[in-house]
């Protein structure tokens, strides 16, 4: 967690929060993209900050961007470009808010190194859906795949429901101290009515469906490819039982990646009731995998 107060500045319409240094959660998860000797191995400098946490460092400026509606009804769309490694300094941006139809507003977001490399770029939303987020578009776009190996056992449309989902304070609290971001409705239980969870757990919670959804060995390191956070009437709490439903959108490929796009929506398990939706693509690294090496 970063001890600096979160302030932002704006020039030409964006808005850019503050140099952040994101921990590498995972980084003691040995044989995953996350171990600095599985990274390397794989040609990345060191183990990987994942997506989900990079997620963390925007809802403040959605916040600014939206107001507190981006909270129960808007969305965050990304696309990864470039890994960081632990402590890796970076800084997030919103574009000038631009009105996408039907109540909803959207503006460009992305994330980049000091240096300018960007890390992760796609679009915010809030209001109702948004079809042309940033990975809906590129889903559209994803050509089939002709060569799969990894995922052979797997095809689009597939689907699972009713998967049992639940985060629990216990965990979710020992890790805010790594939280880039740390809003007060992490740790205070008044503000909505319940621990609000982060969304790198907000996103865990939605991936429930991975395991029973795609059948596929062990044997290969994947890593997040974009994330699409949307929240149908948020917040996603802690300590709270849901279910999960699963599909698969796409499947591709590319010189070095099988690709698995697929999307989660969490539903209350008392009243089934939409609360958030998610769209995923993962890499699956070719040169990992005994499949192609």
């Amino acid at each position: 967690m970063s001890t600096e107060p979160f302030t932002f500045a704006e020039h030409d319409g964006v808005i850019a929060g503050p140099v952040r240094h994101p921990v590498n959660f995972s980084r003691d998860a040995v044989g995953s993209i996350h171990d600095d000797k599985t990274a390397q191995t794989l040609g990345f400098r060191g183990g990987t900050v994942a997506g989900n946490i990079h997620f963390e460092q925007f809802p403040p400026l959605m916040l600014a961007r939206f107001g507190d509606g981006w909270r129960s009804r808007g969305g965050l769309s990304l696309y990864f470009l470039n890994a960081t490694t632990d402590g890796e300094p970076v800084q997030a941006f919103a574009g000038p808010v631009e009105h996408a139809g039907l109540g909803v507003r959207r503006a460009s977001a992305w994330m980049a190194t000091p240096e300018g490399i960007r890390v992760s770029e796609g679009t915010a939303w809030a209001g109702g859906d948004d079809p042309r987020s940033a990975l809906r578009l590129r889903v559209a776009q994803q050509r089939p795949a002709t060569d799969l190996r990894i995922l052979k056992g797997s095809r689009v449309g597939d689907r699972v429901s009713d998967i049992p989902s639940r985060r629990d304070s216990i965990t979710a609290l020992r890790r805010l101290e790594g939280v880039t971001e740390l809003l007060p409705e992490y740790r205070d239980p008044a503000i909505f009515g319940g621990l609000v969870a982060a969304p790198a757990v907000a996103i865990d919670a939605l991936r429930a469906v991975e395991e029973p959804l795609f059948r596929v060995g062990k044997d290969f390191v994947g890593m997040f490819g974009a994330i699409e956070l949307e929240f149908l009437d948020g917040p996603v709490f802690l300590d709270r039982d849901y279910l999960a439903d699963g599909r698969i959108l796409a499947l591709g490929e590319s010189p070095k990646t099988e690709v698995a796009w697929y999307e989660s929506t969490l539903r209350d398990a008392s009243d089934g009731r939409p609360v958030a939706r998610l769209i995923m693509m993962s890499r699956l690294l070719k040169a990992s995998s005994p499949l192609w090496t």
